[in-house]
């Protein structure tokens, strides 16, 4: 499901001199990268100039590329990525992000949207949709998954949660509260446990705790766990 916004697209996308949307790719995982990069390059009118593996890499290449599109995965080293689409945009003002994730749920829709993103598509329909999603991103145009846009409708959003945490945050902050390891977590929610490190020090940075007994406590008293 595709939608316009109000602004009409960028004036040099008309120019045939700037006929060519150059991409920076941002995915923690070389051969996902590798496989994008493919895609992308074998479509008309588009060309990969430079990829990335976590956060900080990802302002780097902004900085040096300022591409017309930046394809972003979620959850890479150095920080979630929502919570950096900003500093991505500060890097490349004119840079429009498409998330790119298997995260599929309408929370995380909603916090990419409100951050900045333009478009958002899942990775098990990258073949088919992300061409698209991008082309309609360097023109301004937003880009939503069919099935997401019918899960927005359809899903409530869910009212503010304790600590400005993020969903994934407080996932992360109740396996923690209930003894689980980095690691348990990592598997339980099928991430690395680089991400989950990330989590949990955003989680006592916001929350400001730093001991586990301090999170336990924290998570009881907002009925993130049942005691």
């Amino acid at each position: 499901m595709s939608s316009s916004s109000a602004s009409p697209p960028r004036p040099q996308f008309s120019d045939s001199l700037s006929a060519v949307t150059s991409i920076v790719i941002a995915d923690d995982h070389a051969v996902m990268r590798s496989g994008l990069r493919m895609l992308l390059d074998a479509a008309d009118g588009l060309d990969v100039v430079g990829e990335a593996g976590d956060v900080e890499e990802t302002v780097r290449k902004l900085k040096a590329y300022k591409p017309d599109v930046l394809v972003l995965d979620l959850h890479m080293p150095g920080g979630p990525s929502l919570e950096a689409i900003p500093s991505m945009l500060e890097a490349s003002p004119a840079t429009r992000i498409v998330v790119l994730t298997m995260q599929d749920s309408a929370a995380y829709v909603r916090e990419a949207l409100r951050a900045g993103a333009l478009g958002y598509v899942t990775k098990e329909a990258a073949d088919d949709e992300l061409v698209e999603a991008i082309n309609l991103a360097a023109a301004d145009q937003s880009y939503l998954q069919p099935k997401l846009g019918a899960r927005l409708a359809t899903e409530p959003e869910e009212p503010g949660r304790p600590g400005d945490l993020s969903e994934r945050e407080v996932e992360v902050l109740r396996l923690i509260a209930l003894g689980h390891t980095n690691s348990d977590i990592a598997e339980q929610l099928f991430l690395s446990v680089r991400t989950v490190e990330s989590h949990r020090a955003h989680i006592q940075q916001k929350l400001r705790l730093t001991k586990r007994a301090e999170l336990v406590k924290y998570a009881l008293e907002h009925g993130i766990v049942q005691a």
